[in-house]
């Protein structure tokens, strides 16, 4: 029998395509295949703010809220001149995306009043960090700079948690312990108070951090002499919601030397005012 020829050629051509599929697919692993840890891995970039505008200043609060804030508007007999009352004076800012603002001066036949609201918008130019931890960063030096007084739950807890007497009742812990016992029962007394500077002012009228108004607010009150017969008391709402912080304040100044703002009236106006604002964001 003839055997049929041997064609070398042809075990050639079947090596080479055989040798050029084997390293056509190893080398198509090597770029899409990155291991853990390689130089080419990427980090995915922190999560952008909720926000990306902000709400018009002088038209944030209504005609209602400015009714209430600043009684003297309805004392103006002018409408024109009523009607710039209710409008404001913008802030002048360069950037309306990240931050504006709105204030308000009238006086009435018993004081004098102003009210200004702010809105800045955080963003954060670092990839790892979000906008929203920026703007937690802000807020923090915010509250940090109004320097809070300690509340007086908390000073009373830490008087009341301080050492026991030794059972025999000598030594230091025996002589300390009845200090703290009383100044905790003493009305108006502790840290808080003495941060304050309004002593016998109740605990809650005095400055402090409010739990339920957006991410984070805080509330300051100060009075201070606005001249050597009158004094101005000034309340400052701030709260945080995702990567915006609004800050509300609002003034009020006697006309009478004898007068002097309400804590608590000023406090709620411009805690309603500051929630208003909060809803105005959530909806």
């Amino acid at each position: 029998m003839q055997r049929k020829a041997y064609v070398p050629g042809t075990a050639v051509l079947l090596a080479a395509l055989l040798a050029g599929c084997t390293g056509g697919s190893g080398g198509a692993d090597t770029p899409t295949d990155p291991k853990p840890g390689d130089a080419g891995a990427t980090t995915p970039a922190a999560q952008p703010g909720k926000y990306r505008t902000l709400p018009e200043a002088c038209a944030a609060v209504s005609h209602d809220s400015l009714d209430s804030l600043l009684p003297g508007i309805k004392q103006i007999t002018d409408q024109e001149q009523r009607d710039t009352a209710y409008e404001g004076e913008a802030t002048l800012t360069y950037d309306t995306d990240r931050r504006v603002g709105c204030g308000w001066k009238v006086e009435s036949t018993d004081a004098t009043d102003h009210l200004h609201v702010d809105f800045e918008r955080v963003v954060s130019y670092d990839n790892s960090i979000s906008d929203d931890t920026r703007a937690q960063d802000i807020y923090a030096a915010k509250e940090a700079a109004a320097d809070l007084p300690e509340p007086v739950g908390s000073a009373t807890a830490s008087a009341t948690g301080s050492p026991s007497p030794s059972p025999s009742g000598s030594g230091s812990s025996g002589s300390e312990a009845p200090t703290p016992s009383s100044s905790a029962s003493t009305p108006g007394s502790g840290g808080a108070t003495a941060s304050a500077g309004t002593s016998g002012t109740p605990a809650d009228l005095q400055p402090r951090e409010l739990g339920s108004m957006g991410d984070q607010a805080f509330l300051d009150d100060k009075l201070n002499s606005a001249s050597s017969t009158t004094q101005q008391r000034t309340v400052t709402v701030v709260f945080r919601t995702s990567n915006v912080i609004v800050t509300v304040e609002y003034a009020e100044q006697p006309t009478a030397s004898t007068g002097t703002p309400d804590s608590k009236e000023m406090q709620d106006k411009a805690r309603n005012l500051a929630q208003k604002l909060v809803d105005r964001f959530n909806d």
